[in-house]
């Protein structure tokens, strides 16, 4: 487990450096925080840190989005925010991106649980005020 405190936007180098030097051979990565955390923020700097070009926005209401790293790997970049039935993940096929072995960045998977592979990386965020943020690693 490693923390990580933050002031404002600049000190997410260093946390989205420190997500993916702990991945260790995952590829699911759940972050849980609060409405606003900042968690889409995060995600974006984690593809910044991959050396991708493209745009990071939250795919709510398509539930996922597909992303390119500097290396040419794939990133799939989840929001389960707006799920009605548990189903609604099923058949879009979920099983085909958690254990495709290509990277997932998971907003919102307290609503999908049960269903995140259990070596799943989770990222705590918790707003300590309005720049300021406190991320756990696990």
């Amino acid at each position: 487990m490693k923390e990580i405190v933050v002031e404002s936007l600049d000190g997410l180098k260093e946390v989205a450096e420190a997500v993916v030097e702990s991945l260790d051979g995952r590829n699911v990565v759940a972050f849980c925080g609060a409405m606003g955390a900042g968690k889409t923020t995060l995600i974006s700097a984690i593809m910044e840190h991959l050396g991708s070009d493209d745009t990071v926005t939250s795919p709510t209401f398509a539930l996922v989005n597909q992303y390119g790293t500097a290396a040419g790997e794939v990133v799939y970049h989840f929001d389960f925010y707006r799920i009605n039935r548990i189903e609604e993940v099923f058949d879009m096929g979920y099983e085909e991106y958690f254990y495709s072995g290509d990277l997932c960045l998971i907003e919102w998977p307290e609503l999908i649980e049960d269903l995140l592979p259990e070596d799943a990386m989770v990222v705590r965020i918790e707003v300590l005020s309005p720049t300021e943020r406190k991320f756990t690693i696990i």
